[in-house]
């Protein structure tokens, strides 16, 4: 779990530098890089941070499009005067977002703030901008307070004790993450079980059999047989989703121009639906209970399946997360980001994607479709001996359900917008 946490904080040193270096682009892009920082440095809890991001950047949204509006508002409608600085008003709604949710930051926080802001001249459009960012922060912030999320993290759960039910698994033991996460109120959804799977393959079941198969030879830590290239794709993909797939579409946002307007309401989409996506993987997590790899292995012969052999010794090349398998959160989220991104930019976005990671130094992987980077990231959760193949494909599944779902009816311009009229 260490690593986990040492990947998010590194990949987010590396685009804050990354962003130092360069031509600043405009706040929102500023700010999706700051607001992952932040989000990296605080404590592993891969749910929350989606939640979280997502209301970063649907209070960013909000505040540039009450002065663009360009687009059907998210949750505050608000008119502010069109001359009111937009720069101003995002950098207002992230600062009072991210201040609001990690308080404990807030000096590194007030420091980017006032560096930002610093950039646009003095003034009335200024001022104005910063006031409909704060309002529109407060009011997001409030529409979040009841949403569930401090019980879900604090639920009851008591692991299981038949064989296929997830129990604390090695090397720390450490009790379910947030048990109660799938009850926590959706952005766009209207319930985290909106798109629940069915349930996982019953352990004597064919395709139990295979996906059991496949990860103790591939996804051991002794495995001589995988490819190096296997390797480096598990490692790859360390880090959470959030802090994966928001530097992906920096990249293609910033390739394309993307104006300040249409940069809020990419990220804001990716970032929410990304939220909802999580829900939905603990939804079924909890819903379900499966057992991990590393359990499972260790007392196959509990299992009933004549076909599947124990292996005590065996551990996976990864840390196994603390959390049940099915369906796995990281390819929920990679199915939704990939929606989300081919809604904004098309299935191909006409560039090479060029990708490094922290956690797996010197390997740098190139795409040229957002389908390939979820690909890889399902492969990733298999190769590193962490996930079923079940639970990695129909958690993609889902999460593509999921952003199906949102593209479709939330954030659309005003000239096609076919809901949520404001």
């Amino acid at each position: 779990m260490f690593r986990l946490r040492l990947a998010c904080a590194s990949i987010a040193l590396v685009a804050s530098m990354a962003l130092d270096a360069r031509v600043r682009a405009d706040a929102v892009l500023d700010w999706n890089v700051i607001a992952l920082k932040t989000t990296a440095a605080a404590a592993f809890n891969p749910p929350l941070e989606t939640r979280n991001l997502a209301i970063v950047h649907a209070a960013i949204f909000d505040a540039v499009n009450a002065i663009d509006r360009r687009f059907h508002a998210y949750v505050v409608r608000l008119r502010a005067p069109v001359w009111a600085s937009a720069d101003a008003a995002a950098i207002a709604a992230a600062h009072a977002t991210l201040v609001r949710l990690y308080p404990e930051q807030q000096s590194m926080l007030d420091t980017a703030y006032m560096t930002s802001l610093d950039q646009i001249p003095d003034g009335p459009a200024k001022t104005a901008g910063v006031s409909v960012g704060e309002s529109v922060a407060l009011r997001v912030l409030m529409m979040r307070a009841s949403d569930g999320a401090a019980e879900a993290v604090a639920a009851p759960y008591t692991p299981g004790g038949r064989p296929g039910d997830w129990i604390p698994t090695p090397p720390a033991f450490q009790p379910a993450l947030d048990p109660g996460w799938g009850s926590v109120q959706p952005f766009f959804l209207r319930k985290g079980s909106q798109f629940r799977p069915g349930p996982p393959p019953a352990l004597g079941s064919s395709r139990y059999t295979r996906d059991f198969i496949e990860i103790a030879a591939i996804g051991s830590s002794a495995n001589v047989t995988r490819t190096q290239d296997q390797t480096d794709i598990a490692r790859f993909w360390i880090a959470t989703a959030a802090q994966n797939w928001n530097p992906v579409a920096r990249e293609v946002a910033t390739a394309r121009g993307f104006t300040l307007a249409e940069n809020a309401r990419a990220f804001a989409l990716l970032n929410i639906i990304g939220a909802d996506a999580f829900i939905a993987a603990w939804d079924a997590k909890f819903a379900y209970n499966q057992w991990r790899p590393v359990t499972a292995i260790s007392a196959a012969g509990t299992d009933g399946n004549p076909d599947t052999d124990a292996d005590p010794a065996w551990t996976p090349l990864l840390v196994t997360p603390r959390f049940p398998d099915y369906i796995a959160g990281h390819t929920t989220y990679a199915g939704a980001a990939q929606v989300a991104l081919e809604h904004l930019f098309g299935k191909r976005p006409g560039l090479v994607m060029t990708l490094t990671s922290a956690t797996a130094p010197g390997v740098v992987k190139s795409y040229t479709s957002f389908e390939q980077i979820a690909d890889d990231v399902v492969d990733a959760r298999v190769w590193g001996g962490i996930h079923w193949r079940t639970s990695s494909v129909r958690g993609r599944v889902v999460g593509m359900e999921v952003g199906t779902y949102a593209v479709r009816r939330f954030l659309k311009p005003r000239s096609h917008a076919n809901t949520r009229d404001d």
